[in-house]
């Protein structure tokens, strides 16, 4: 028999159309971040209270990061990253609400990020690069290294779909099997489990997705570095 708290079904249909916990999550989530930050936008002052101090250090960890791996063009992609961040954690931590499951548990959802930070790769680097520049690197050092370099996009965004939803999934997984055999006697330990894994499976997928983007930007860049030095 399949177990409900695992398996995936509809809530309800629009039309051909089947809505799952997954795209209802997902969108509370999404409202809920829209709110917070409307009303934070409100109410910023020159002299911040402790909830704006904790906002402001949290972006400028984020902006650091972004930083240290993009400092030419932090600006432009730290709202991508950001916002990935943020959706991660609270999306990976609301699995500990009573009833509700991570959206991240889905593939769909994960495969859907991934897909995300593929087309964002891409368009960050056409962007600032241009076409002809940045399609030019997938020919770099030699033209004969191409399929390779096509197959590394695919198997690296199917890894980091895959890899999302395998730790959250198996945590979930996990967390109600002791649950089922011991109880509620061992709560805090599964609840801090969920919680730091939820935060690294955030951190790591954020990192990724900011060291394709920067690689995709600064690809050209780099080759042109070396050619100016091998020059010099």
């Amino acid at each position: 028999m399949e177990n409900p708290d695992i398996m995936i079904h509809p809530l309800f249909h629009l039309g051909p159309l089947a809505i799952t916990s997954t795209v209802v999550t997902t969108w509370v989530i999404m409202a809920i971040l829209w709110l917070c930050a409307w009303l934070v936008s409100r109410r910023l002052s020159i002299t911040p209270g402790p909830l704006q101090s904790a906002i402001e250090g949290m972006v400028v960890a984020i902006e650091s990061a972004v930083s240290a791996a993009a400092p030419q063009h932090a600006r432009q992609i730290m709202p991508l990253i950001a916002s990935l961040w943020i959706f991660l954690v609270i999306a990976n931590l609301c699995g500990l609400i009573p009833g509700v499951h991570s959206p991240t548990r889905d593939l769909s959802a994960t495969a859907a990020l991934a897909i995300l930070v593929f087309l964002s790769t891409h368009w960050y680097g056409i962007r600032i690069q241009g076409l002809k520049p940045y399609l030019k690197h997938y020919l770099s050092p030699s033209p004969i290294l191409l399929p390779f370099h096509l197959i590394s996009e695919v198997t690296r965004t199917v890894a980091l779909a895959v890899r999302l939803f395998g730790n959250i999934m198996s945590l979930e997984m996990a967390a109600l099997l002791i649950l089922l055999v011991a109880g509620f006697l061992a709560p805090v330990p599964i609840l801090m489990l969920h919680i730091i894994e939820a935060l690294v499976q955030a951190y790591i997928f954020g990192m990724l997705a900011l060291i394709y983007v920067a690689g995709g930007i600064q690809s050209q860049q780099s080759r042109q570095a070396r050619q100016g030095d091998n020059n010099a």
